[in-house]
């Protein structure tokens, strides 16, 4: 990949997966590339580290390979011997002081059948689920958050036990605000089109089944598997994706925030940096919301207070290594927690047991970690490290019998780490890309647009680049210059 010179010179704004994923498929399309990162590294909530001498993802540690944008990417930056599927996908849910294997049969915690869910709920729980059929069909609308539609068809503790802490635990958020249309955009169109829930579950699922097995495989390369990883982490994917960026010609630049936008002639741009400011051809925004608003405050002021708006959910990430000996006998990948129970954690991942890459480099140690923390818990993001450890260490201790101490411990903060979904949310989105179509050489990209997952943010950063290379301005006088 190599930039081609008589390209338009692109600022890319943001160092995160979004802003590299835009870099290499700007460069790839015939830019010349210049990222600014107002951080000291590159990778936003993608984090590589270790624990007790072993690697870790500190941060987001999968991705959903159903998709084909992120893989494909890490394997055109050289990743895709690496890519691996979990050892095991065969999680739990910590339920009333128990964990019960997490129930098949149902999208996103939502069932097609009562009896998928009886080992989960009470009997008056599956009994609700029951009066779906029974009930005159709802009307939907333009959108409808999810946990109150399944809590009105079905009851509120099917959302409670199974759709809050899985769909609610994607967003860090709360499943009674988050859009159906914008996190279950399936289920959302098939229950505009059945009359009970149910029977929308069941289209969702026939129309999943009817892809086969080995057209799954084909495309993934991990035997169907919904989930990948990398071996070594997720985290390994940004520096990986930055190395072909400086390959292919981009320059990148940490610790720059972009401070202020100003427009040049009918197309172009300035950048304004503390140390210098650059003239571009064309801008991609791949911040988070908040940072985006605040420089598209005087070019696109209908844009910036709907981006102003967008809420951010903050968490923490608790790692923890254990001697292997020390162990209880653990089975699964791990377990989800129901909000409504009132624990801390509202997660906890076997990472020994499903990344097969952690055991092989560390044998005689057993990682795990916990998350914490969801919209309007910030109270929890302030407790100190050994508070948020304990928590966690009491949290395992009830639902598993752990009583180890770990041999190390690393806690994470995420400080504004996952925008929220509300209803109304894909309209927003619709409105601010709209209006910013009207600046020419400005773009978006990011998971507050089209997803929270890799993937969704690598199609954004691709949606982003690829608009701006269909335009092929003709290069600014001048651009790429620093004054």
């Amino acid at each position: 990949m190599n930039a081609d010179t008589t390209g338009p010179h692109v600022v890319v704004a943001g160092g995160g997966i979004a802003g590299l994923a835009a870099a290499h498929r700007l460069l790839a399309g015939g830019a010349r590339v210049t990222l600014l990162e107002s951080g000291d590294r590159l990778g936003g909530k993608l984090l590589a580290g270790e624990i007790a001498g072993a690697p870790v993802d500190l941060g987001a540690e999968s991705l959903l390979a159903r998709r084909p944008e992120a893989l494909a990417l890490a394997r055109d930056v050289g990743l895709g011997e690496r890519l691996q599927a979990p050892a095991t996908t065969t999680a739990s849910v910590w339920s009333r002081g128990r964990l019960v294997p997490m129930p098949k049969g149902h999208v996103m915690g939502v069932p097609g059948d009562a009896r998928a869910v009886e080992a989960l709920l009470s009997e008056e729980g599956v009994r609700r689920i029951g009066q779906d059929g029974d009930l005159p069909p709802t009307e939907i609308g333009d959108d409808t958050a999810i946990g109150a539609y399944v809590a009105a068809r079905m009851g509120h503790e099917v959302v409670d036990r199974l759709v809050e802490p899985l769909l609610g635990g994607v967003y860090a958020g709360d499943a009674y605000r988050i859009s159906m249309k914008a996190a279950v955009p399936a289920l959302f169109d098939a229950a505009r089109r059945h009359p009970t829930l149910t029977a929308a579950v069941r289209a969702v699922q026939r129309a999943g089944a009817a892809v086969p097995a080995d057209a799954a495989d084909a495309a993934t390369g991990l035997g169907g598997s919904v989930f990948a990883g990398l071996d070594g982490g997720i985290g390994t994917l940004p520096a990986a994706l930055a190395a072909a960026v400086r390959a292919g010609g981009g320059e990148i630049h940490t610790g720059t925030p972009v401070t202020a936008l100003r427009r040049t002639g009918a197309t172009g741009w300035q950048v304004v940096t503390p140390g210098r400011v650059l003239t571009a051809d064309a801008v991609v925004l791949a911040t988070p919301a908040g940072p985006a608003a605040t420089l598209l405050a005087d070019h696109a002021p209908a844009a910036a207070a709907e981006l102003a708006a967008v809420e951010y959910a903050s968490m923490a990430l608790v790692t923890l290594a254990f001697r292997r000996a020390d162990m209880p006998a653990l089975t699964g990948s791990g377990f989800l927690v129901p909000p409504v129970d009132g624990h801390t954690i509202k997660a906890s991942t076997f990472s020994s047991r499903k990344w097969r890459w952690i055991t092989d480099r560390a044998p005689d140690l057993f990682v795990l970690r916990t998350s914490v923390g969801r919209h309007g818990e910030d109270d929890h993001l302030h407790r100190d490290d050994t508070d948020l450890v304990a928590a966690s260490l009491k949290d395992l201790a009830a639902a598993t019998g752990l009583t180890a101490r770990p041999v190390a411990t690393t806690v994470t903060r995420w400080t504004g780490g996952l925008p929220q979904y509300p209803v109304g949310h894909l309209a927003r989105v619709a409105r601010v890309r709209e209006a910013v179509a009207a600046l020419p050489g400005l773009r978006l990209a990011g998971a507050a647009y089209d997803g929270v997952g890799i993937p969704a943010c690598i199609a954004s950063a691709h949606r982003a680049a690829d608009e701006i290379i269909a335009t092929r301005q003709t290069p600014h006088p001048g651009a790429g210059h620093s004054s």
